[in-house]
C-alpha cells in the first residue's frame, strides 16, 4: 500500500516502511513541514509564537500519532491546544474558538481501523488549498525545516471544545430546537465505536430527542466497515425497526459524514442527506427573498440541482474533495453545499462537513413537515447511484483510461475538471470516473432514474475501461 498524499491529507496504513505506510517518521516529517509553512501563510514580524489545534478520532493508533504530532509541533516552537477525542468539525471550529493559526486532525475518516492520516487546516479551520498542501509536501520531501532551541519550545494546553461546538449548532436560526423537542423523536445512533459516540448522543439529548446508542463506545475497534453505506448498516436498520424509532443516524469515525435510516428500516440514502437539508434551507431563503446558490461535487446526485432550481436558485458543480467544494462555495456565496457521501457544509456556522449540523437541520425539517422519514424521501426527485471502483496503482494507466473514454463519448456533454464526467442530458443520466483522493483506486459512479439503469450504465463504462486496460 502506497502512502497517499492529496488534498484530503497524508493518509496510510499503520505499520510498514516509509513510503508504503504512515510511519512515525512520516508523521514527524509531515508535521514539521506543516509547521514550517505557517510563517508563509501568516507572517509574524514580531516573532510571536504560533498556535495549532490537534484533535483525533478514536482509532487505535490515535494516541501514538497524537504524541508524535504534538511533540513535533512543540519541538518546532509552536504552542499546541490538544482537543483529545474530537470530531473533525469540532476540531475545525476549535481553530476559531482558540484563535489558533491552524490545526491538524488525526483521522482517516471512513477508512478501516488500520489507517490513519493527518488532515491539515488553515487559520480559518478549513483544509489547506491544493497549493498550500503542495508546499507542505515539497518541504517534507526536502526535509527543509528547523527545530526550536530549548528555551523556545512550544507549550501544551488541553481543552474539550465539544460543548462549544454544540452551542454554535443549536444557536443557528434554522435549527428549531423547540419544534424538535415538541416532536418527541426517538433516534438510533450508530457511531461505529468512535468519537461520534461522544458528541452525537450529547447533541440529541440537548434537542430533547430520545437517543438509543449503537456502537457508541469510543474504543476505535470499529464494529463494522466504517463507511456509512447501506451494506454496512444492517444492524442499525434492524435496530430502528425493533425500537420503533423515528429514524436511524449513522456517522463515520470522524463524524463529518452522515447517513439516515427511515423508520421502516430502509436507507434514506446518504446522497439525500445534503438534498434534504438543502431543500429545507432553500425554502427558508426563498420565503425571505434571499439569493440561493448550492454546490456539490461532480459525483453527487442531480437531485440537489433539481431542488435548488425548484426554489429559483443556481446550482454549481465542483471537483471532488471538501476543499474544492468549499472553494467554489466561497466563490459563489453558496447557502449550502457538500458532497454526496453524506457531507453537509453550512457556511452560516463554518465551512466544513458537519454531521451535527446535518442532524439538527434534518430534524428541524422533519418536525416542521410532520412526515415520516420515508414519506419525506418521496418528496424529492428520485435518482439512484451505482458506485463501483477498480483497483489500479498505475497512475499512467488511469490517465489513459480517462483520455480514451473522453474520445469515445466526445459527442456527449463532458466535464473534465476532475477525471471525466459524461452527462447524458437527454435522459438525465451521468457517469463519473476519477482517481480517488483517499485510496489507490479509480472510482466509477453512475446515476439514473432506476438502480437497474444506473448499474447498466456503470457496467458499460467499466467494460470499456477493462478493454483499455487489457489493450
Amino acid at each position: 500500500m502506497t502512502l497517499i498524499k492529496s488534498i484530503s491529507g497524508i493518509r496510510g496504513t499503520i505499520g510498514g516502511q516509509p513510503g508504503n505506510a504512515l510511519t512515525p517518521i512520516d508523521v514527524v516529517k509531515f508535521t514539521a513541514a506543516y509547521a514550517a509553512t505557517l510563517p508563509s501563510r501568516k507572517p509574524r514580524p514580531n516573532g510571536e509564537r504560533y498556535k495549532v489545534v490537534v484533535g483525533k478520532d478514536a482509532r487505535m493508533s490515535g494516541d501514538m500519532v497524537e504524541q508524535l504530532v504534538v511533540g513535533t509541533l512543540v519541538g518546532c516552537g509552536i504552542d499546541v491546544v490538544k482537543c483529545g477525542f474530537a470530531s473533525t468539525p469540532t476540531t475545525e471550529m476549535a481553530v476559531l474558538f482558540a484563535r489558533a493559526d491552524g490545526g491538524i486532525i488525526l483521522t482517516a475518516s471512513h477508512n478501516p481501523r488500520q489507517w490513519n492520516a493527518l488532515k491539515l487546516l488553515n487559520e480559518k479551520g478549513e483544509f489547506l488549498t491544493a497549493l498550500e498542501g503542495q508546499a507542505v509536501l515539497d518541504l517534507a520531501e526536502a526535509e527543509d525545516f528547523n527545530f526550536a532551541e530549548v528555551d523556545k519550545l512550544g507549550s501544551i494546553d488541553e481543552e474539550d471544545f465539544t460543548d462549544k461546538h454544540l452551542d454554535a449548532v443549536l444557536a443557528l436560526p434554522a435549527v428549531d430546537v423547540e419544534a424538535i423537542k415538541a416532536a418527541h423523536f426517538t433516534v438510533v445512533v450508530d457511531a461505529v465505536n468512535s468519537v461520534g459516540g461522544i458528541i452525537m448522543p450529547r447533541l440529541l439529548k440537548r434537542l430533547g430527542v430520545k437517543c438509543i446508542e449503537l456502537n457508541c463506545n469510543p474504543t476505535g475497534d470499529f464494529a463494522h466497515n466504517p463507511e456509512p453505506l447501506p451494506a454496512n448498516l444492517v444492524d442499525l436498520c434492524e435496530t430502528v425497526k425493533k425500537e420503533k424509532a423515528h429514524l436511524g443516524v449513522s456517522v463515520d469515525p470522524d463524524v463529518d459524514r452522515l447517513a439516515f435510516i427511515c423508520e421502516n428500516g430502509e436507507p434514506f440514502v446518504e446522497e439525500y442527506t445534503l438534498v434534504s437539508v438543502a431543500d429545507y434551507l432553500c425554502e427558508i431563503a426563498r420565503k425571505e427573498g434571499k439569493p440561493i446558490a448550492t454546490v456539490s461535487n461532480l459525483s453527487s446526485t442531480r437531485a440537489l440541482r433539481d431542488v435548488t432550481e425548484k426554489h429559483g436558485g443556481k446550482y454549481y458543480a465542483a471537483a471532488v474533495g471538501e476543499v474544492n467544494v468549499t472553494t467554489k462555495m466561497h466563490e459563489v456565496g453558496a447557502l449550502i453545499g457538500g458532497e454526496g457521501n453524506g457531507g453537509v457544509i453550512y457556511p452560516a456556522i463554518h465551512a466544513g462537513r458537519d454531521a451535527m449540523v446535518g442532524v439538527a437541520l434534518f430534524l428541524s425539517n422533519l418536525a416542521h413537515k410532520g412526515l415520516k422519514v420515508s414519506e419525506l424521501k418521496k418528496t424529492y426527485p428520485q435518482y439512484f447511484i451505482a458506485k463501483n471502483k477498480i483497483q489500479l496503482n498505475d497512475s499512467a494507466l488511469i490517465d489513459r483510461i480517462l483520455s480514451e473514454l473522453k474520445k469515445i463519448y466526445a459527442k456527449e456533454n463532458i466535464n473534465d475538471i476532475d477525471g471525466v464526467k459524461i452527462n447524458f442530458e437527454a435522459d438525465k443520466t451521468w457517469v463519473h470516473l476519477r482517481k480517488s483522493n483517499t485510496e489507490p483506486i479509480i472510482r466509477i459512479y453512475s446515476e439514473a432514474s432506476t438502480m437497474e439503469a444506473a448499474e447498466t450504465l456503470g457496467n458499460e463504462v467499466i467494460a470499456l475501461a477493462q478493454k483499455i486496460i487489457n489493450a
